[in-house]
C-alpha cells in the first residue's frame, strides 16, 4: 500500500511538473511573441522598399491556388514564382492564369527531399533582396506582406518564420492544431536570442530570408535530404551567424494544412521522426509519455492532485489556441481533446517508425 501511494505520489509531481512547465512556456512565449497586424491594403512597393521575391513550391495544388495565389499576388511583390514539381493535375496552368510565373520543375537527383530540390530551384531563379518561402495552401490577407517585411526589418532577422494561424473544420481539428501546441508549449522563443546553435524553431509554412543570409547559410543544397527541412534551414543560418526570429500569423497569414483526420496522420507522420532526432527509441518513449501526461490521468481514481491533472490536460490546447488567435468556441472546445490526442496520434506514430514514409506521392528512406 504505501509502495503504491509513493508511486501515485511520483507520478503526480511528474505529470502536474511536466503541465505546469508548459503552461509556464506558454505564458513566456505569449509575452514574447508578437502577431502580425496588417494594414487593408498596404503593399510595399515604393522608393526605398526592398525587392521581394515570393517563392511557391507546388506539386498538384490546382484545387489550393485559385484560393491562394490571387492574395499573393496582391501583396505587391517584386515577383511571385511558382514552382510546378511535376504535378499530374492543372497547376501549371492555372498559376499563370492567375498571373504567376511558373517554373517547370527538373527531376529530382537523387539524395533531395522534394521540398527542398523545388525551393532550391525558385531560390536560383529569384532576384529579390528577401527571399519568401510560403506553401501553396498560406493564405495571405491584404497587407500581410507589408507587415512581414516590417517585423524583419525591426527584428533585425536574417530569417523570420511565420507561424500562420490555422483554420481547421471538422476531422482537421483532431490533430493539426498539435503542430502549434508542440512548438508553443514546449519551446521558450526567448532561447532564439542565445548563442547555442541547437535552439531554434522555425515554420516552413513561411520562411522569409535575406538573399545574403541564404547564400550563407548553404540554403536548400545543405539540408537537401532533410525531412524536417524548415527547422534544419533555421538551424543553418544561425550556425552561420545569423538571427532566426519567430512571428504569429494572426489575421493577417493563415492556413488550412491538411484536408482531414487522414490527411493529417500522413502529413505529421513524414516530420515526426525527425523531430526525436531519428531515434525510434525516443520516439517510442514520447509516444508512452504523451499517454502517461494526457490519457492516463482519465483512468485512475480522483483525488485532488489527479483532478488538477486533469484540468491542466483540458487548459493545454485551449491556451496554445488562445495564443495563436484561434479563440472561437469552437477553437476552444478542442481542449476537451487532450484526453483522446494520444490515440488519435497512435497512426502518426506508427506511420513515422517506419523505415520509408510516403509524402505527395513520393516515399523516402528514414
Amino acid at each position: 500500500m504505501r509502495a503504491g501511494k509513493v508511486i501515485s505520489t511520483g507520478y503526480q509531481l511528474i505529470a502536474g511538473g511536466y503541465l505546469a512547465y508548459r503552461l509556464t512556456v506558454l505564458a513566456a512565449n505569449a509575452r514574447a511573441l508578437k502577431r502580425l497586424a496588417p494594414t487593408s491594403g498596404e503593399t510595399i512597393q515604393g522608393d526605398g522598399a526592398p525587392t521581394v521575391s515570393i517563392l511557391v513550391p507546388a506539386r498538384n495544388e490546382a484545387e489550393t491556388l485559385p484560393q491562394t495565389l490571387p492574395g499573393l499576388l496582391a501583396q505587391g511583390g517584386a515577383e511571385v514564382l511558382v514552382l510546378d514539381d511535376d504535378s499530374s493535375d492543372e497547376t501549371a496552368s492555372l498559376a499563370r492564369g492567375c498571373g504567376a510565373r511558373v517554373i517547370a520543375g527538373q527531376p529530382l537527383p537523387a539524395g533531395w527531399s522534394g521540398k527542398s530540390w523545388a525551393c532550391h530551384q525558385l531560390a536560383e531563379h529569384a532576384s529579390g533582396e528577401i527571399l519568401i518561402f510560403t506553401d501553396a495552401d498560406v493564405r495571405w490577407n491584404p497587407g500581410a506582406l507589408a507587415a512581414v517585411v516590417a517585423h524583419q526589418r525591426t527584428q533585425r532577422a536574417d530569417l523570420l518564420t511565420v507561424w500562420p494561424r490555422q483554420v481547421n473544420r471538422g476531422g482537421q481539428r483532431l490533430l493539426t492544431p498539435m503542430v502549434d501546441a508542440a512548438m508553443l508549449g514546449h519551446f521558450p522563443v526567448a532561447a532564439l536570442n542565445l548563442p547555442i546553435p541547437g535552439a531554434v524553431a522555425a515554420n516552413g509554412q513561411v520562411m522569409a530570408l535575406t538573399a545574403a543570409a541564404y547564400e550563407l547559410s548553404g540554403g536548400h543544397a545543405g539540408i537537401k535530404g532533410d525531412l524536417l527541412d524548415d527547422m534544419a534551414l533555421a538551424r543553418a543560418v544561425k550556425e552561420s551567424g545569423g538571427r532566426v526570429r519567430i512571428v504569429l500569423g494572426g489575421d493577417a497569414v493563415t492556413v488550412t494544412m491538411y484536408a482531414s483526420y487522414a490527411a493529417s496522420i500522413e502529413g505529421l507522420a513524414k516530420s515526426t521522426l525527425g523531430l526525436h532526432s531519428g531515434s525510434r527509441l525516443m520516439l517510442a518513449a514520447s509516444a508512452l509519455w504523451f499517454h502517461a501526461i494526457y490519457t492516463l490521468p482519465w483512468l485512475l481514481p480522483v483525488s485532488p492532485g489527479i483532478a488538477a491533472i486533469r484540468a491542466a490536460t483540458l487548459a493545454d490546447r485551449a491556451v496554445v489556441n488562445v495564443l495563436t488567435g484561434r479563440r472561437s468556441p469552437r477553437d476552444l472546445a478542442e481542449g476537451l481533446l487532450g484526453p483522446l490526442t494520444p490515440l488519435l496520434a497512435l497512426p502518426v506514430y506508427w506511420r513515422a517508425v517506419r523505415r520509408r514514409v510516403t509524402w505527395r506521392g513520393r516515399s523516402y528512406e528514414q
